[in-house]
């Protein structure tokens, strides 16, 4: 399919000749946001349980874990290759001589063409890098930053636990240095205007961002946020509005960043709101839809603008 937008899959395919499946691990990390460093209940949206997939089980060693992925994904998908994300929790929390263990450990199997590994801007530092840089020199490795937001009263509002400077001094940090570079954005928080959202887009089209995922702001049960809506419901995005605002977004978006994920979907078990009742293949199709309507795609509106 040849579509409106920079897919992640299509980039893969393109780059490593094959179809390229993420194996989820979850390396039992913690975050400072969690274990006191920073704070002890984390950013008021989070609920791990969210996003983690049932084979996705900490109890397993790395290996263990990887190899179940694999044998399952093989079976059903007949493919080949493979990315090991390291998913849940701040995956470069650690010891630099524990994250090299994890991350070889996790190359081991010639299966694996490279590394995800999902983090917090705040804990990284050059020893770290050091070592990914290492590893990026023979593997595609993506280091993947919780950026969020870039308005501080946002991350303020949701307890992040850092400033959106340490997401520029984090990207400041790795670039240029052969590491792949991804951010992780949501989009609906009730202390940020429809425009704000969209100069997020504007903003991260000029930084050196070579991956995005996109979240919708969802309520989920057992978290801060669910409480603060349970008291105070505020406004969440209803289906087509998000299907007119993503749209929109991607226009402002710079075509060379590609798309890891246009949404959030959070289990319907544990998911407050929205409750959109759609499931993915729905969402994207009409997404694709939409951007074909329209005769647009992204990167369509992008703003020129020169950083200083």
């Amino acid at each position: 399919m040849n579509r409106r937008y920079n897919s992640f899959g299509a980039y893969m395919k393109s780059s490593f000749g094959a179809t390229v499946y993420k194996v989820n691990v979850d390396a039992g990390f913690t975050c400072p946001n969690r274990d006191g460093t920073i704070g002890i209940s984390g950013c008021i949206y989070c609920n791990n349980d969210s996003f983690r997939p049932n084979s996705c089980k900490p109890t397993l060693s790395v290996s263990e874990q990887i190899n179940n992925g694999i044998r399952y994904i093989k079976k059903r998908y007949k493919v080949e290759k493979f990315l090991v994300y390291f998913q849940p929790y701040t995956n470069t929390y650690a010891p630099v001589d524990e994250l090299e263990r994890l991350y070889k450990e996790a190359l081991a199997d010639p299966a694996v063409i490279g590394l995800a590994i999902g983090t917090r801007p705040d804990t990284v530092d050059e020893q770290k890098i050091a070592l990914i840089q290492s590893l990026a020199e023979k593997y595609f490795i993506l280091i993947e930053y919780g950026m969020q937001s870039m308005y501080n009263r946002t991350l303020e509002f949701i307890n992040r636990g850092h400033d959106y400077k340490t997401f520029l001094r984090a990207l400041e940090m790795t670039k240029n240095r052969g590491i792949w570079i991804g951010a992780h954005i949501i989009v609906g928080f009730p202390t940020e205007t429809r425009e704000e959202m969209f100069a997020m887009a504007d903003e991260i089209s000029h930084l050196p961002v070579d991956f995005l995922k996109i979240h919708q702001l969802q309520v989920i049960k057992d978290t801060p946020l669910a409480l603060i809506y349970h008291e105070n419901p505020f406004h969440v995005f209803g289906y087509d509005e998000y299907i007119d605002f993503v749209t929109e977004f991607l226009e402002r978006l710079s075509p060379r960043i590609v798309l890891q994920r246009l949404f959030a979907t959070a289990p319907g078990t544990i998911l407050i709101a929205p409750q959109w009742r759609k499931s993915r293949q729905e969402i994207l199709r009409d997404i694709e839809k939409r951007l074909e309507l329209q005769d647009t795609r992204q990167g369509k509106q992008q703003k020129i603008q020169a950083r200083i």
